[in-house]
């Protein structure tokens, strides 16, 4: 099964949390706090295999997390970092944002690349301690690793790209000129997904060519199995366009090349401009009388391409249509390597005074990201972290708000689902 196109969902590893420990050492007296801090969570990496050639393996598995950081010992060890998680794609394979669609990262250069952050590890209890507090019994929990929904699209990384009605010897071109076997056989929808092979054209001269199936009218609709194919043509340098010319389908070659034409043209304007070569292919299946020949000679000259009269069954004019073809491809651009489009939202400092308050009768709710990270910090089982907590919600302010919009003695005070009711 060829499969090229996938949704997953990545999941960087949570920071591991900090220790809450003290030293504790015979005739050693007050050693004071030595809580470590927490390990960094495994990042995902996406990394490119040659030797894949689908993304088969992400049907079956949609997602990937990778590991939390340890927490930290005390003795002031820190947590063990969480390991990295490793994805193998295929080269060319384009990485998008779910969301936007933007490309993240084309995966044609082989280098690494984080997908998903690891969380920070949280600080151990030994980096609160102060000249005023001497004993901390509170250390700060792990981060969050980033999670993000992206999008796995292949795009083959071919030189050439074969295209052309099914049944036009495409396949059968493919394997007479390289050591592609793909499957052959006398109806249509034979090749059901793409077929890579390398030309060698003689010493140090040779290029990749993909047979690219399922083009026929509509196919940029949807129609047949090209829909789900013509992105594959999407870097290839050069369009070799196989047409019957002998007409052995029952078809007019002249217009199975301007319907094929057309069908790039609907899927992308920048298609349909890349440089094009005419293969008229089953030329020793051409009837003496026919004209097929000469009228789509016409044709394609009027268009600007060049032809070539090629027999894909018994080789003739194969080579040097090969030849032609590199000779053509030293003149073009190298493969196309998409550039990145997603921008990465960095996000501003948390302002620890940017919060909510709703009131609803004699609760008062309150929200903020600072608050948020700050509950979660704390050992409310803990009288002097219960105390720390208090002295940071003054310090920011909220009391003297709650106490502006009218809090009284015995209302209840909800943030994040921690209750404590109010005294002034």
């Amino acid at each position: 099964m060829f499969v090229d196109k996938v949704r997953i969902t990545v999941i960087g590893g949570r920071g591991g949390d900090g220790a809450v420990a003290f030293h504790r050492e015979k005739y050693v007296a007050s050693g004071g706090p030595d809580g470590g801090d927490g390990g960094h969570g495994g990042s995902v990496i996406l990394r490119v295999n040659d030797n894949l050639s689908t993304l088969l393996d992400f049907r079956y598995k949609r997602k990937y997390a990778a590991q939390a950081g340890a927490n930290g010992q005390g003795r002031n060890m820190a947590g063990k970092r969480g390991e990295n998680l490793i994805i193998e794609v295929p080269r060319g394979t384009v990485v998008r944002d779910a969301e936007s669609n933007q490309i993240i990262v084309d995966m044609s250069t082989g280098e690494d690349y984080v997908i998903a952050k690891g969380g920070r590890g949280g600080w151990g209890n030994a980096h609160y301690a102060t000249p005023t507090r001497q004993v901390p019994r509170f250390a700060k929990a792990g981060l969050k690793g980033q999670e993000r929904d992206i999008v796995l699209e292949l795009k083959l990384l071919a030189d050439v790209g074969l295209v052309g009605f099914p049944n036009v010897g495409k396949s059968t071109l493919l394997s007479v000129t390289s050591n592609a076997r793909p499957k052959i056989s006398n109806y249509h929808f034979t090749t059901l997904f793409p077929n890579l092979g390398v030309i060698y054209v003689e010493e140090g001269v040779s290029f990749v060519m993909a047979d690219i199936p399922g083009i026929i009218e509509g196919a940029a609709e949807g129609a047949g199995l090209g829909h789900d194919f013509l992105r594959h043509i999407d870097r290839c340098r050069l369009l070799v366009h196989v047409v019957d010319v002998s007409g052995s389908e029952g078809r007019d070659p002249v217009e199975d090349f301007h319907a094929i034409c057309a069908e790039l043209k609907n899927y992308s304007v920048d298609l349909s401009n890349r440089p094009m070569i005419v293969a008229a292919n089953k030329i020793d299946l051409l009837p003496p009388d026919s004209d097929n020949l000469e009228r789509l000679r016409r044709t394609v000259a009027e268009v600007g391409c060049e032809l070539y009269e090629i027999s894909a069954g018994t080789t003739q004019g194969t080579k040097n249509l090969m030849r032609v073809v590199a000779q053509k491809l030293r003149t073009l651009p190298p493969v196309t390597i998409y550039e990145p489009e997603y921008v990465e939202v960095v996000q501003a400092p948390v302002d620890p005074s940017a919060f909510e308050v709703e009131h609803y009768g004699s609760t008062w709710l309150v929200t903020g990201a600072w608050l948020e990270r700050l509950v979660q910090n704390i050992n409310f089982e803990d009288y002097e972290s219960r105390n720390h907590f208090d002295q940071q919600l003054r310090k920011v302010g909220l009391f003297a708000r709650l106490e502006e919009m009218g809090i009284r003695d015995g209302d209840t005070v909800d943030i994040y689902d921690f209750e404590f009711e109010y005294q002034r």
